[in-house]
């Protein structure tokens, strides 16, 4: 087989129906690019890795600059990706899939396609949620859940710790702080909780007897059907911010949650966790995460 004659015929192809076919460029692009990248891979097996920076100066001369060896090795890579399963998402562009062919780990590679194409991301914030190391930070089962595809839930996806930007490069963080910086960048956080959030309050007033109490935040999960609490600490986990936050949790149960809703989620972000409190917590709706201020 004249693996460059082939490659080069492709390439040329696709160069063309980009120009003409501008709706289907993407799965143009996907699908010669897997291709040339087969066929790359085995012409590399028969003559060495050598060829293709052979094949890059001819393409760049023949084609255009867009064929660097760096490109024809991306397309290489993308090949052997998606043959060890990784599930080939024609909404996504080539520049999506440069940003992930850069990681080794599949599991983490599904993670970053499903959340772009689930939540319709630019390769540019798809670049910031890797650069962020967030499947990094989701815990270890939700980890095994994506894997096993199991059924989800709207803790799932918090991430540990939770990264809140110091805009302002405070020096010192008070629990008032803390809230300030989150407020200022309020979609960022949500974001760091998981996608689906809603914004429903600061300081959210509720009664309880004759005493006024206030929830530091009150979110809603539009995907998963449920109020949120976030109740924010400077300080380590503490027994008492349970009892807190589900006193809270009740409240909203009582007074807000329509009988077609699920039953509200609490969050607890501190400045150090304490995982002992959690596992003995009985009331599995309540997590804690740390945070740091970045």
């Amino acid at each position: 087989m004249d693996y460059y004659d082939e490659i080069k015929e492709q390439l040329l192809n696709n160069e063309i129906n980009r120009r003409v076919k501008d709706y289907s460029k993407n799965v143009g692009d996907l699908n010669t690019y897997y291709s040339v990248g087969k066929m790359l891979n085995e012409a590399g097996n028969k003559y060495g890795d050598g060829i293709i920076k052979e094949y890059s100066l001819k393409l760049m001369a023949e084609i255009g600059k867009g064929y660097s060896t760096r490109s024809l090795k991306y397309m290489r890579r993308f090949y052997l990706v998606i043959e060890s399963g990784v599930e080939l998402h024609q909404q996504l562009t080539w520049s999506h899939y440069i940003e992930i062919l850069k990681l080794d780990d599949i599991n983490e590679i599904n993670y970053y396609l499903n959340t772009s194409e689930k939540n319709n991301l630019s390769f540019r914030a798809l670049r910031i949620k890797i650069k962020s190391q967030e499947y990094q930070r989701l815990d270890e089962n939700t980890k095994h859940k994506l894997i096993a595809r199991e059924e989800t839930s709207v803790i799932d996806f918090v991430k540990n710790p939770i990264l809140i930007k110091n805009s302002n490069n405070y020096n010192e963080i008070s629990e008032k702080i803390l809230k300030k910086l989150i407020l200022e960048d309020i979609e960022s956080f949500m974001k760091e909780l998981g996608s689906s959030f809603s914004f429903i309050g600061s300081e959210y007033k509720i009664k309880l007897g004759a005493n006024n109490n206030y929830i530091d935040l009150l979110l809603y999960n539009i995907e998963f059907n449920c109020y949120v609490v976030v109740e924010l600490k400077v300080t380590p986990l503490m027994k008492s911010h349970i009892g807190q936050i589900q006193v809270y949790m009740n409240y909203i149960d009582n007074n807000l949650r329509k009988i077609n809703q699920n039953r509200t989620i609490g969050i607890i972000i501190c400045k150090k966790d304490n995982k002992f409190i959690i596992e003995y917590c009985s009331d599995k709706r309540i997590i804690s995460r740390e945070y740091i201020v970045v």
